[in-house]
């Protein structure tokens, strides 16, 4: 009843319209309310918001263009076409560092499909799940649809796994570590269920000599620094050409002594807290490994004497790209500083971690440009050239390769991710003409 509920575009179009207006009225108090919870600073706060209503809109586009081929067929009076169809319940399951967006990527996706969902957010950030899943109900209901197609629950570690164990969970879309993601595939796939991951990024930077360091300095600090190093897509290795290395790497600190730590909620900060004490330890503990390793600290590497969980942000370098931290996705803000000579060695060195979600390089030089998009560049699912790793738009499909666990949200062809296809085959003739021309009389 709920997936008939969504068969037209009328409705889809006008609840999600007023879905873009009521966001719209509240995306500072929601976005205050992620930067209270989740420790980003505000103004990213309310870019997640804004990120969602932007999901919304592009979703109402989407809507009216889904559907599948109508393909020649090889038999005289016959029509061969692709139908797509909701896949029924989506289960979301999100993580703290961004409580709203990646929601939004998945339940308008989703719901414009046809399907109906139930969310599961982070433990640490369930007021803000809360106050989101009010938002959308009341819209639900406003167009006499039940707020119920889009249904919260809260909890721990046992809810994710009995959604995941769930049979009546359709897909399940899970945002978070790789070592959590893998259990829930496992999960998902012995009742061969459908599931779309999220998972880890250990993502670099590479600058070549020819790059223009106006755009790497600003590129490089945003990407590592954002969010106090608690995006999917930061930047954790920086590779630079030897013959730029020590240049910058001073303009990088410079640039890192530059940031203003302090209350999320102040618009003037850029850098706040980590999201728990756990985190701190976990920061504290990265940056010993990598002075065992031969790193040194160039900046940072400590803890802030003030309330709250804050670290200095932190650059180390003098490591070699196959130390065993540099290859260990740690959700802080620690950036590697590693130096090059070739362009063959560091492609290899981008794609020699588990993961491969984000990657970008720095350059002039249109050949390597094509090179690095091309089978023997970057292998990972977000490819970029001349821009930092994070911040991607919502145009595009978000996802990534490997242990990052191949799953794609929000842009391009990911709807289909969301709905299940079945070729069908029309006979308009009154003969019966089999395939491959094979006669059986």
């Amino acid at each position: 009843m709920l997936l008939a509920i969504f068969s037209g575009t009328e409705v889809l179009n006008r609840h999600k319209l007023r879905m873009i207006k009521m966001n719209e009225q509240k995306i500072k108090v929601l976005g205050s309310l992620v930067s209270l919870e989740m420790g980003k600073i505000f103004v990213e706060g309310v870019g997640e918001v804004q990120e969602y209503v932007d999901v919304c809109d592009y979703a109402v586009g989407l809507s009216r263009m889904i559907g599948g081929p109508i393909l020649p067929s090889e038999r005289p009076g016959h029509a061969l076409i692709e139908q797509w169809n909701p896949v029924g319940l989506v289960g979301i399951i999100t993580a703290f560092n961004f409580p709203v967006a990646v929601y939004g990527w998945n339940s308008a996706i989703a719901m414009i499909c046809g399907n109906a969902c139930l969310w599961k957010g982070a433990p640490t950030t369930s007021l803000t799940s809360v106050a989101v899943t009010k938002i959308i109900a009341k819209v639900l209901e406003d167009n006499k649809v039940p707020g119920a197609i889009c249904s919260l629950v809260c909890g721990g570690a046992d809810i994710g796994t009995a959604m995941a164990r769930d049979e009546r969970m359709d897909l399940l879309s899970f945002t978070g570590s790789t070592k959590v993601g893998k259990q829930v595939a496992l999960m998902v796939q012995e009742r061969f269920g459908r599931s779309l991951l999220e998972l880890g990024g250990n993502n670099a930077i590479i600058v070549f000599e020819d790059a223009d360091l106006n755009l790497v300095i600003p590129s490089a600090l945003f990407a590592a620094v954002g969010t106090a190093g608690q995006r999917c897509t930061t930047a954790r290795r920086l590779f630079l050409h030897e013959s730029i290395h020590d240049e910058v790497v001073a303009k990088l600190a410079q640039a890192y002594a530059q940031v203003r730590i302090g209350d999320p909620w102040d618009p003037d900060t850029l850098y706040g807290p980590l999201h728990t004490k756990e985190a701190v330890k976990m920061f504290l503990d990265a940056v010993e490994q990598a002075k065992q390793q031969g790193g040194s600290v160039v900046y940072g590497g400590k803890v802030i004497n003030r309330p709250g969980n804050y670290v200095e942000p932190t650059i180390v370098t003098g490591l070699p790209h196959n130390a065993p931290i540099v290859h260990t996705e740690t959700f802080a803000p620690i950036l590697y500083v590693l130096k090059f000579k070739e362009e063959e060695e560091v492609f290899a060195w981008n794609n020699e971690v588990k993961q491969g979600l984000s990657s970008s390089i720095f350059t002039k030089d249109l050949g390597r440009i094509f090179r690095w998009l091309g089978p023997k560049g970057s292998d990972c699912g977000i490819v970029n050239v001349n821009i930092p790793t994070s911040g991607a738009e919502i145009g595009g499909a978000f996802g990534g390769e490997k242990h990052t666990g191949g799953g794609r949200e929000s842009g391009s062809d990911s709807w289909k991710l969301y709905m299940r296809r079945s070729t069908c085959t029309i006979n308009y003739s009154k003969d019966l003409p089999l395939a491959q021309g094979i006669k059986f009389q």
